[in-house]
This record gives C-alpha cells, structure tokens and sequence, in this order.
C-alpha cells in the first residue's frame, strides 16, 4: 500500500521555502517604499507631501546632482564641453544603463553630459566625475558640499551615478529642492531632459523619461532613477503658461505605474497651484569648485586654471558706436555658431525652421537668438563691482572683418556671460583688437574663464584709472 505522506526529506524541504519566503516577504514589501511630494516650482509651496522626509535610495535620480556640478565646472571654466576626457578604468567597469565605454578612450565632455542626462549612463556619470575631481570619493564630497548649501539636509551621496550603495540615501523632498534648483539655477541646459533622443558621441541614445514626457501635456523633464532597492523612480517637471510643477515619486513598482501616479500629481499640483505669482529667487549655492576636496589623479586630458590674467596694453579709449556689421559677416558667424550652438541660438534656429515663410535671414537669427536669452530666466549674483567699466580682450586679427566675425560669434554663444557687452573693434598700428566693454568685473573674469576653458584667448581690460 503506497503511503499517502510525502517523503520526509522533501516535505521538510518544503516547509523551509515556504518559510524562506514568509520571512523574506516583509523585506521585499520595505525594499522600495513609496514617496512623494508636490511642489509650486516657482514658489516653493509644498502642495503635497508623503513619507517625503523618509531617506530612501535615490537611483539614478542622483544625477541631477552630477549634472548639476557639471554645469558649474563649465560655467566656471573648470572645464569646457569641447574638453576631450579620457575614460578611467573605473567609468568604463560600470554596470549598464551605459553608453559603453571603454578604458582609455576619448570623448568629448557634451556627450558624457548628454548621455548622463538623457540616457542615464552610470559610465558616463562616473567619466564626469573623474573629469572635474579626479575619483569618485571627492566628486561626491563636492556632490554633498553643494546638497547641504541646498538645504538637502537628509542626502548623502557616495556616487556619482547612484547605483546601490551603503550610505548613498536621499528623499522625496531633497531631490524636490534639487530639480528646482537645476530648472532656474541652468535654464540654458534644462532642455537637455526633454530631448526625446540625443547625439550621445558613440552613437544615439532615447529619452529614459520619453513615455511621461510623450503622455503628459506641458512635461519638460526631469530624470528617472530605477535599481532593485529604489523601485521606480521620477522627479518631473511640466509647465502650463505661468505655472510651473514640480513632482518627485519614489518607490514605484514599475515605470507605468510611477508615470500614472505622478500625472495624477501633476493635475493635483496645477489645479492648486494659482495663475500669477512671482517667482521666489533661488540662492545659489557658492562657489568652491574642487577646494578643499582630495583631487584624485591623472582622469582629465587638461586643467584649466581659473586665474585670470589684467591686460598690461594702454586702455582702450572708448568709441561711440559699434561699425556697422554687413549681412556676410553674420552669416559666416552664425555658420560657425551653430555647429556647437548656445541654447538661444538653438532656439532660434528652432524657430526659424518651424516658421511659415521666407526663410530668416542670418542677421535675423540674431536677433532672434538675442530675443531668447533675454526672455531666458538666468539666476545672477551681485556683483562684487556694480560698475559696468570692464572689458574683455579676445584676440587681435588682421582685418577689422576678421575682428568683428570673431565677435559676433562669441556673443552668440556667451550671451549671458557677457550680459550686454558692447563690441567693439579698435585699431592700432598692430591691427585690430577685438574687445568687448561695459561689463561688470565679475562678468569679465567669468568670460575670460570661460573662453579659456574653450582654447580661445582672453584678457581683462581694466576700467581707465583703476
């Protein structure tokens, strides 16, 4: 007669997975738990908030912070976006989502930064922080600096790209204060997140974010984050006239369900959030830069110096006007403008495209390029001379042509560094000095760095007298 009990052996086998599986159920349940928050982007107003003070695992949400640091190091002429990176042993060891690099290869920084933002690459984002720091350990002290001038008081970061790690935590309001900050501290680069595709260098890339960015009216950004302990999560931004909102989720258990919950959000935010209100100014947090953080080595193909070095000529003396520009001039300028365009031009070869009619003129595109970065909201701080006496030196050429088609390009890509400079083209019996005047001192020396980060040559010009 068969038996009608299992064997012991196997029934007991049994009874350890079953009870594997009980123990293990509640940890599954804590692995990712949720959390949100909504807030008025202009503002600060919080319109709702759960569990938005609890640290959980931010994922790749931590490279808002990586990007962030990114935009500083160029602006301040720590680094340009033509600056060639080779790629560390460490960057290339990274676990997908990667752009696949190798060790040792080169790469322009525009494409760590585009594969980082759109993309999510963790390769990428550690190539970045090799890039400005030198290793990964004083990256992210640069990254924690910057969090606590924030007020990002309940984040530490250990990476730069946010795949698990012993400490690396955040929260739903931190990361919050973080995407409002990256809206109006960079809105030169915020288009960025909302490219549904981008020339990553290797090859091109999609759009983590497109699915909400495609589905929800007004999204503009910002950046997803997913790891096993995370579960799915977002920080999103969309714009509807004057209203802004911003909505961060954490510990989704899947992308669909992350993206229905915060387009729920969003309409929450928006039918609270009221139709004029001023925008509360960000306070930056200060500059550093690397100071005081152990730089890593031999990560960057160049260092540039944020010295700047007073021109030593005789002053400029000051001219009425500007010579009239002829249409070839520009056109030439805007030609080699647009190959590496600033955001306004951007735009406004955007809008020239998209317009019915003739097509704009180069001249036109100018100005129109000018009309954007004047419309560009760009968080300034006060500068330590109020004069507007300073000028800056780019080069002298040959020609008075040659001097102006230098000039013209320049301000197209540095319009808010230079912030209303004035060309102008000086003779001498050496030839043409191509110079730009009425700027503030902390303008000068931010667009002699900056130039000089790009390989172009740059001196300031000292008010007469000083």
């Amino acid at each position: 007669m068969t038996s009608r009990h299992g064997h012991p052996a196997r029934t007991g086998l049994i009874l350890f997975v079953v009870m594997m599986l009980a123990a293990l159920a509640p940890l599954a349940s804590r692995a990712a738990p949720y959390a949100a928050m909504v807030m008025d982007a202009r503002t600060g107003q919080v319109f709702h908030a759960e569990n938005a003070t609890t640290r959980l695992h931010p994922a790749s949400l931590t490279k808002m912070m990586t990007l962030y640091i990114a935009f500083e190091a160029v602006e301040r002429g720590e680094i340009s976006l033509d600056t060639v990176v080779t790629i560390p042993r460490q960057a290339a060891a990274e676990p997908p989502s990667e752009l696949g690099l190798v060790t040792g290869q080169q790469i322009r920084f525009r494409y760590l930064i585009r594969a980082a933002a759109v993309k999510s690459a963790n390769d990428a984002a550690t190539a970045i922080a090799f890039a400005i720091s030198g290793s990964q350990e004083a990256f992210a002290a640069r990254m924690n600096r910057t969090a606590r001038a924030m007020g990002m008081n309940s984040t530490n970061f250990i990476n730069a790209h946010g795949l698990t790690a012993n400490g690396h935590m955040s929260t739903a309001a931190d990361m919050t204060i973080l995407g409002r900050h990256m809206i109006y501290d960079w809105p030169q680069y915020y288009n960025l997140f909302s490219r549904r595709t981008t020339d990553a260098g290797l090859r091109e890339v999609s759009n983590t974010n497109r699915r909400f960015l495609d589905a929800y009216a007004g999204a503009d950004g910002i950046k997803t984050g997913y790891t096993n302990a995370a579960g799915s999560n977002l920080v999103a931004s969309a714009q509807r006239g004057s209203e802004r909102i911003i909505v961060t989720v954490f510990g989704a258990p899947s992308s669909a369900v992350r993206n229905q919950r915060v387009m729920e959000l969003m309409d929450l935010g928006f039918s609270r959030a009221p139709s004029q209100v001023a925008v509360a100014a960000l306070q930056r947090p200060p500059y550093l830069g690397n100071q005081g953080l152990p730089i890593g080595g031999g990560s960057r193909t160049i260092r540039v110096s944020g010295a700047v070095q007073e021109s030593m000529r005789p002053q400029v003396r000051p001219i009425a006007a500007p010579p009239p520009v002829d249409a070839t001039l520009i056109a030439a300028a805007v030609a080699e403008a647009v190959e590496a365009p600033s955001p306004a031009v951007a735009a406004a070869l955007e809008a020239a495209a998209a317009a019915e009619g003739p097509p704009m003129r180069p001249e036109e595109i100018v100005l129109a390029a000018a009309e954007v970065a004047e419309e560009q909201e760009v968080v300034t701080r006060m500068s330590t001379n109020s004069g507007r006496h300073w000028g800056i030196n780019v080069g002298r050429y040959n020609s008075n042509y040659q001097a102006e088609r230098v000039l013209v390009r320049i301000a197209l890509n540095e319009m808010a560094t230079l912030d209303g400079g004035l060309r102008r083209v000086v003779r001498n019996p050496r030839g043409f000095d191509a110079n730009f005047m009425g700027l503030s001192r902390e303008n000068a020396e931010l667009a002699c760095r900056r130039l000089q980060a790009r390989g172009t040559q740059c001196f300031m010009i000292q008010p007469a007298g000083s």
